[in-house]
């Protein structure tokens, strides 16, 4: 009987500790199972980019590959290094983001980018600037 109680304790105990490394976090970034370990940029921020670049192209873009193409631009804005693309594609549409090297306006870093949206193999280049806000949001320029 007490061997029974052992194996039960070892048990618990493997339990617990396999458990012990999960945690939850309600609201916060995710990477997904298999993610790059980067957040996805919270709706504040790309809502902040205020339709980004790609909004000042005239393409046609649905929801979800505005919302792809935001993200892109946040990115590369963000941590990418310059002259390193950050590609997204979406549904008969596809994309690179490009940012040169930051720059400082006053206390604010800002950076220039480019935003290449492909349709139908069509090529759309818009270019423009953004400044980083103190809450880690980007604003652009003009």
């Amino acid at each position: 009987m007490m061997l029974r109680s052992k194996g039960m304790i070892v048990s618990s105990l493997c339990a617990v500790v396999a458990l012990s490394g999960c945690q939850t976090t309600k609201g916060g970034p995710s990477s997904g199972f298999f993610g790059s370990g980067k957040p996805s940029a919270s709706a504040t921020f790309i809502s902040a980019l205020q339709g980004g670049i790609v909004g000042r192209t005239g393409v046609e873009l649905s929801d979800s590959d505005k919302q792809r193409a935001l993200e892109a631009e946040y990115r590369a804005l963000e941590g990418a290094g310059v002259g390193q693309p950050v590609v997204w594609s979406g549904r008969n549409v596809s994309g690179k983001v490009i940012a040169a090297a930051p720059y400082q306006v006053g206390s604010q870093n800002c950076r220039q980018y480019t935003h290449t949206l492909t349709v139908e193999g069509k090529e759309t280049v818009a270019r423009g600037s953004a400044c980083r806000n103190d809450d880690g949001s980007w604003s652009p320029l003009g």
